[in-house]
């Protein structure tokens, strides 16, 4: 069966958000690359963009990952205000749910508080401090 996993975009602060889901999920870094890593002298990248990330993974319980990395200037920004797509996050009992929700939500913005849901799951949904939208739900019966 394949496994997904989510690979978002940051502008330059790709280091700090990862080291804040860190902090929430637990766990050490698979693989930390930065722009330095992928010099070439026929496509350099500007001296300040050396030290930003362009991959890092974070295992996330078993066979997943998040990964992501910082989008060089040259290819432009990313909207951290997009509403395009959101990372699901299934957790084992309603205190992991909890656990996540108030972890990756703090400095956040919430758009539905986390509680039981008309559809019988343990819900919520919010974006974080670095835009990226999560959705946290938890159901005994699944």
């Amino acid at each position: 069966m394949p496994h997904l996993n989510p690979y978002i975009h940051f502008n330059g602060n790709a280091e700090e958000a990862f080291t804040f889901y860190k902090s929430v999920f637990g766990g050490e870094f698979e693989t930390v690359s930065r722009f330095k890593d992928f010099s070439n002298p026929e496509h350099p990248f500007p001296e300040h963009e050396l030290n930003k990330i362009a991959h890092i993974s974070l295992p996330i319980g078993n066979n997943s990952y998040l990964m992501g990395s910082d989008v060089p200037e040259m290819l432009g920004t990313v909207n951290e205000q997009e509403n395009r797509s959101k990372i699901s996050i299934t957790a084992e009992s309603k205190e992991e749910a909890d656990k996540l929700y108030n972890g990756l939500s703090a400095g956040g913005a919430v758009e539905m508080p986390i509680a039981d849901s008309p559809w019988g799951a343990y819900f919520g949904m919010f974006r974080d401090r670095y835009g990226i939208e999560w959705m946290v739900s938890f159901n005994e019966k699944h």
